[in-house]
Order: structure tokens, then sequence, then C-alpha cells
């Protein structure tokens, strides 16, 4: 490596906003997986081994998408493109992290933890990024299964298969989150996706077809965050929350359908998506310690 190289442009690589999101996604799946407190040592090591491999998922992702990224204005001043680091830097970088990570889960959580993190950030870093990304307007779709696995991971590190059909309601519901979520923002930056020809799917079917589309996987998110009530995974307070997030979400993608001509909407609706993923979740947290307390979610 050389002199100029910093740790700051190496944790520019490792995507860390994206990576908190994942770790409360992973904690939660954690905390939820039984009915008490879990051991705080074994939480601490899974979510830094969790964090490692996402970290490492997202250095792969910058070292493939180098060449789309100076194309694009949100993404050419990422390291590699200014040339602060070097591409067999980021490689070094990306394997120490990944084995680092992968190895915590493997010797001091469990080995089913491990190898689902493993085929996760194969999913994310090799299937979508190398594949999926330019061969389909379905992409994200389909490449959403590894990023929705993160709390899968944190639940099976507590309690391994055990109740593996509840952590199955999370990944379902970051999975279809993440389309709406993430069209919000193809349709903000369609103009450069499509210079960088990417078949988002704002660019390959237009932008009334991707806002139908918005609103269609808002209206199945909305049901299926029901689920965990309906269940009996969570309580009321839950529910209260979810309804509340969900019909919120269902607002910004109407406007998005209903005002084509509002340059901004798509990228507020973007930025809601991810404080609603983040307040829903905290909202299952504080369902589940309240169930726990007092028997009934209150």
């Amino acid at each position: 490596m050389t002199s100029s190289l910093s740790i700051k442009d190496l944790l520019a690589l490792c995507k860390l906003k994206v990576v908190s999101l994942i770790l409360l996604t992973a904690v939660v799946g954690m905390l939820l997986a039984v009915p008490y407190v879990p051991n705080l040592l074994l939480v601490v090591v899974a979510s830094i081994g969790i964090s490692l491999s996402a970290m490492s998922a997202a250095v792969f992702n910058h070292i493939i998408d180098e060449k789309i990224d100076l194309q694009m204005s949100r993404t050419d001043r990422r390291p590699l493109p200014k040339g602060k680091v070097t591409r067999n830097q980021a490689l070094i970088w990306g394997l120490f992290l990944g084995f680092v990570g992968i190895g915590l889960l493997f010797f001091f959580v469990n080995a089913l933890t491990a190898v689902l993190t493993f085929l996760s950030l194969i999913g994310y870093a090799v299937f979508y990024t190398m594949y999926l990304k330019h061969a389909t307007p379905q992409n994200i779709v389909i490449g959403g299964a590894a990023g929705a696995a993160p709390p899968v991971l944190g639940w099976t590190s507590v309690a391994g298969s055990q109740g593996i059909e509840y952590a199955l309601l999370l990944f379902l519901i970051v999975f279809i989150w993440t389309p709406p979520h993430f069209w919000a923002l193809a349709i903000h930056r369609r103009d450069e996706y499509k210079k960088a020809q990417v078949p988002m799917l704002p660019v390959t079917h237009g932008l009334e077809f991707t806002r139908v589309q918005i609103l269609l996987y808002t209206v199945l998110l909305l049901l299926v965050t029901l689920l965990p009530y309906l269940t009996g995974m969570s309580g009321v307070i839950y529910l209260i929350s979810a309804a509340t997030l969900g019909v919120l979400f269902l607002g910004y993608s109407i406007k998005i359908f209903l005002e084509p001509d509002n340059p901004r909407i798509a990228f507020k609706t973007f930025k809601y998506s991810v404080n609603y993923l983040m307040v829903l979740f905290v909202a299952l947290l504080i369902d589940h310690y309240l169930l726990m307390t007092f028997g009934v979610s209150i």
C-alpha cells in the first residue's frame, strides 16, 4: 500500500451507512430469536462478524463497479474512481474483512451463520454485482435476497435453526421493501443509470411503469409487515407501528404515481424508506421486550 493510503479511504469503500442498517436488522434478529436477553458477548461477536462481512461485500462491489462509478455523479468521488485506493489495495482490504468476518462467525458463533453469511456475501458481491445488475431490470428484486439476509443471520447466531420460520418473516419484509426503496432512487438517478448502461427498471421500462411497480410493491409491503402480528410473533405496539409506517410509505408511493412531474418526490421517498425500515425494526424490538416484561403487548 502507498503512503498516501488512509484508513478514511478504506472505510469509504465499506458503505458504513448501509452496513449500519444491515447491522440494525441483524441485531434485532438476534434479540427476537429468544424469549430472554441473549448472551451479550455472543451478540457483540456476531455483530462484528456480520458487519465485517457486509463491509467486505461493499468493497468488492466498489471494485467491480469502478467503471460505472466513474460515469455517475453520485459515485464518481468514491476512492477507486478518484485514485485514492488502487484495485489491488481494495482487493486485499476486501479479502481481509471477509476472512476475519466469516472466521469470527465460524469459530465463535456457529457454522450455520458463517455459511449463510458467506453465501449472502457471494450473492451480493458476485451474483448481483457482476451478473444480475447488468443482465435484467429485475436485478434488484432477485438480488434483494442477499440484502434481506441479515435478520436471518442475526437469528441463527443466537438460536441456530430453531424458530427459523419467524426469521424468514423478517427476511420477507426486507425482501419486499427493497424494490420500492431502490426504484425510488433509480427514478431520481435515471439519467445516470442510462448513461452507465445499467438496466434499472426506469431505464428499460420507463418512469410510468416503475411508478406503478413502486405502488404495487408498497401495498404488498404493507400487507407483509402485518404477518409478525398475525402469526403471534409480535403484538399491538408493533401492529400500530407497522400500519402507521406502511400507510405513510403508501402515501409517498401514491404521490410518486400522481405527481410524475415532481422531481423531488422520488428522492424523498427513498430517504423515507430508509427511516421506515429502521423504525419498523425498532418497533419489533420494543414490542418484543414489552411482551417479555409484562406478558402482553401493551
